[in-house]
């Protein structure tokens, strides 16, 4: 089929809840990713931080082929042996959380909402301004973004927001009636914001000390991304819930929200369900991936190579003044510009480069783990070109 073809046929077939690029992505091996038309660009954003192993590593192509010509699903009236194994090794890397497993982040947002509601018998919850959770219903009303919301009120009732990274605005905020604090470790789709260095160790004393659960969004940040397995270990915390998604299948749909026992233990048969969720094909490559990000040492790598590329990065920023900040954790990058980064993202195609804009003024780095050093030199040199005919 050719490009234009497949353009109109989106149009006219597809939900227009996008505004996607003008390219057609085909095949994918490690960092690099083909076009409909054979051209090879460098994955900057790797499916929104998904990819974290790579495009089609072998091995979870094996996992998906070996499992799929033997069992891709049965339903939860069964016990599901890849599903029990993923969450053992998931209680494993954890210190004893348990999961519970669905097919996304939102999702995963969802069933924590849930979870935290009914073992607090309370019903506050507090977010984050700027924040991102999902868009359902339940994971929309944690979002902190206006422009998400809007169109969608009236959204469920017993959320209120505070000013990300500021904990007093977070103590004066907590009430009697507050199941739970929910934030992001770093906020991505907000613009890659990062906290002050102890925001979370306040958090979590405030949280014990006021009988308030915390739960960690680690859909984004989660499975290595930011230089150790989740976030939250870098933190030096440990929530009580916190969810996953995305790179825990490397594409495959899984998410998975865990707590620690005794919060998890609120849920009974019947409280919360899922259809698909833990199904055995999705389990089967989720405990690949862990396996591959442990063997590979994924996130060394991040902490290494995310310190590489922000050098790089930095050195753009002293050659163009139309970079205002670098900032970032691991392989989660934020460029700050002062200008919509947009056209710069559209240019990046040009150039072989898939690159993300969020916030609008944000270039969000999140490429694939496995990434290597020849091609980061290479994104910042063809961002350099692309830099060069921006007005500073």
């Amino acid at each position: 089929m050719d490009f234009s073809t497949l353009v109109e046929l989106d149009r006219r077939c597809v939900a227009q809840t996008y505004s996607r690029l003008p390219v057609a992505l085909v095949e994918g091996r490690g960092a690099l990713v083909r076009d409909i038309h054979g051209k090879e660009y460098i994955d900057c954003i790797a499916g929104i931080a998904v990819l974290n192993v790579g495009h089609s590593h072998p091995r979870v192509l094996r996992a998906l082929q070996e499992q799929a010509s033997k069992l891709m699903h049965v339903s939860n009236l069964y016990y599901i042996p890849p599903q029990v194994e993923l969450a053992e090794k998931l209680c494993e890397l954890t210190g004893g959380y348990r999961s519970f497993f669905c097919n996304s982040g939102t999702e995963a947002v969802e069933a924590a909402i849930k979870l935290v509601r009914k073992h607090s018998r309370k019903r506050e919850i507090i977010a984050a301004r700027n924040s991102f959770h999902g868009r359902t219903l339940g994971s929309l009303s944690a979002t902190g973004q206006e422009k998400y919301r809007t169109a969608f009120k009236p959204l469920v009732p017993g959320f209120k927001h505070v000013e990300y990274g500021n904990i007093e605005a977070l103590r004066k905020a907590i009430t009697k009636d507050t199941a739970a604090v929910i934030l992001e470790p770093i906020q991505g789709e907000g613009g890659v914001i990062i906290p002050p260095e102890d925001y979370f160790k306040e958090v979590r004393e405030l949280c014990d000390a006021r009988d308030v659960l915390l739960v960690l969004d680690e859909v984004q940040t989660g499975i290595a991304r930011t230089g150790t397995l989740f976030a939250w270990q870098g933190l030096g915390i440990e929530p009580d819930v916190f969810t996953l998604a995305k790179a825990l299948g490397a594409g495959f749909p899984i998410g998975a929200m865990l707590a620690k026992p005794e919060v998890m233990d609120s849920f009974s048969p019947g409280d919360h369900a899922s259809t698909f969720g833990g199904n055995p094909l999705a389990c089967a490559v989720a405990k690949v991936v862990l396996e591959i990000v442990e063997e590979e040492r994924l996130a060394q790598r991040a902490r290494e190579l995310g310190e590489y590329f922000m050098e790089k990065l930095g050195q753009l920023q002293r050659e163009h003044e139309v970079i205002k900040e670098v900032r970032g954790r691991g392989l989660l990058i934020g460029v700050e510009l002062s200008i919509p980064c947009a056209e710069i993202v559209k240019k990046g195609l040009e150039h072989g480069l898939l690159l993300n804009c969020t916030h609008e003024r944000v270039l969000r780095f999140a490429p694939p783990l496995v990434i290597t050093k020849e091609q980061i030199d290479q994104v910042c040199s063809r961002l350099g070109g692309i830099l060069k005919g921006v007005p500073e």
